[in-house]
């Protein structure tokens, strides 16, 4: 797993704790942002095929590179192609590659594919369910809504070649 992807998921981890922190939260049934292990090995599989772009990589090859189940794998695999994110060729010579090169493919583009976007809140990601019966006095929905929206911007402009190179710096508008 990249360097980067470490510090992404270690930094989205502490804006979390710091936000329960600040509001006195510590002990609340928060939801905590966290990835998915399709997401977290997809990202894997896909940072991987970026790093090999001159090659296909078998099903095989990526599971025993990343040390993931190979079954698994082929399912996260499917689900990429029938997304659109990876394309699949069969024979001695079939593999994996990007569908899409791999500034094309962002995080958020992963996530949406696969699940649903991680929410700092419940109720950020459910209208009809908050979650607690505090909705009508609710101090804190705004700002969770705002960093809510900046993971997802961090999400939408971190590419797979961030991922692949290791790039310590987010894209910028």
């Amino acid at each position: 797993m990249s360097n980067y992807f470490h510090k992404l998921k270690y930094t989205i981890t502490i804006v979390v704790y710091i936000v329960r922190q600040l509001f006195g939260l510590a002990n609340c049934s928060f939801y905590m942002l966290k990835l998915s292990k399709k997401v977290e090995y997809s990202l894997l599989a896909l940072q991987l095929l970026a790093q090999n772009c001159d090659k296909k990589l078998s099903a095989k090859e990526i599971s025993e590179t990343l040390n993931i189940s190979f079954e698994f794998l082929s399912k996260l695999l499917q689900t990429l192609m029938k997304k659109g994110l990876v394309s699949s060729y069969q024979g001695i010579r079939g593999g994996y590659t990007l569908q899409k090169s791999a500034e094309e493919i962002s995080i958020a583009d992963v996530i949406n594919a696969l699940d649903d976007m991680p929410a700092v809140v419940d109720c950020l990601r459910d209208d009809d369910y908050c979650g607690c019966d505090r909705i009508e006095n609710c101090t804190i929905r705004l700002p969770m809504q705002k960093i809510q929206k900046e993971i997802d911007t961090m999400f939408s402009r971190t590419s797979i070649a961030h991922l692949a190179d290791n790039n310590e710096v987010l894209k910028k508008d």
